[in-house]
């Protein structure tokens, strides 16, 4: 967010976006991740988060309900993603933002920010699959970014801003990879985004720190989003999924991408609140 600047938080209002971007330049600017021997080498104790979220009011962390869901994703600046994530209507239980899929253990942000801990700034959203299906989360995932951007996204350069998303069993991981063939022919680009098991991780996710988590909602938060969507539908799921996966069929209707699909900017410009649909 913000280019990654090297600072304390919360982030000072008298940080220009000139500034921040050429702390980032000098911090962040990476093109290939880290290897594990020479990552930073963490701490034990995770970085401390408030319970509850800002916005549900739900519980920051597990346990979780029983037969809930997780994904975790990463399409560039987490503040943004974050608030895309839990605004959908219905069957989100939390969301979190956090580092993933990188060697460091509890990294910090400017841990993160300096390219040496390989993680990628991502999102965790628990949810409901009897009211939301995963194929929903795909969808928001491929259309409210630029998935070809490789390491970045819009503004956002380095490694910890790249497209990736992290399995948690072979379901998820064939709709992962049928739904990014799917829509690398209908935006006509090869599609950059990281696609792995959790089980790849020591631990695939790292809570952020607290001032982090739902950012955008926050009193004093700045409305930043780089994200680069491309305004191109993902195609239907009956085109691309496997017989099999029939049981992971959408639960959003076309009623709502018609007037909710994501576009530039949209994070900022709308309200806190979960989307009220129908």
């Amino acid at each position: 967010p913000l280019s990654c600047p090297q600072t304390t938080p919360p982030l000072p209002a008298t940080v220009s976006f000139a500034s921040r971007a050429g702390i980032m330049f000098m911090m962040g600017k990476k093109s290939e991740i880290v290897s594990k021997a020479n990552a930073l080498p963490g701490r034990s104790t995770p970085l401390s988060i408030s319970p509850a979220h800002y916005v549900l009011e739900t519980p920051m962390k597990a346990p979780w309900p029983a037969g809930y869901k997780v994904a975790v994703f990463a399409n560039g600046c987490f503040w943004g993603s974050e608030k895309g994530a839990w605004r959908l209507p219905f069957g989100i239980h939390t969301t979190a933002v956090g580092y993933a899929a990188g060697h460091t253990p509890n990294p910090t942000y400017e841990e993160a920010c300096s390219g040496r801990t390989g993680h990628t700034e991502a999102v965790q959203v628990v949810f409901d699959p009897s009211q939301l299906s995963f194929v929903d989360i795909l969808r928001w995932f491929w259309e409210s970014h630029d998935p070809s951007q490789g390491m970045g996204q819009g503004n956002d350069r380095g490694t910890q801003y790249r497209s990736g998303f992290y399995y948690f069993d072979e379901e998820q991981k064939e709709l992962i990879e049928q739904s990014k063939a799917a829509y690398e022919a209908a935006i006509g680009k090869k599609i950059t985004t990281e696609v792995k098991a959790a089980s790849d991780f020591e631990q695939v996710f790292y809570y952020a720190e607290d001032y982090h988590q739902q950012y955008l909602a926050k009193p004093g938060a700045r409305p930043y989003c780089s994200a680069q969507p491309l305004q191109v539908s993902l195609p239907d799921f009956e085109k691309w999924a496997l017989p099999h996966l029939a049981h992971h069929a959408p639960k959003l209707p076309k009623a709502f991408w018609d007037k909710h699909s994501p576009s530039p900017h949209c994070v900022i410009r709308s309200p806190n609140k979960p989307i009220q649909f129908p």
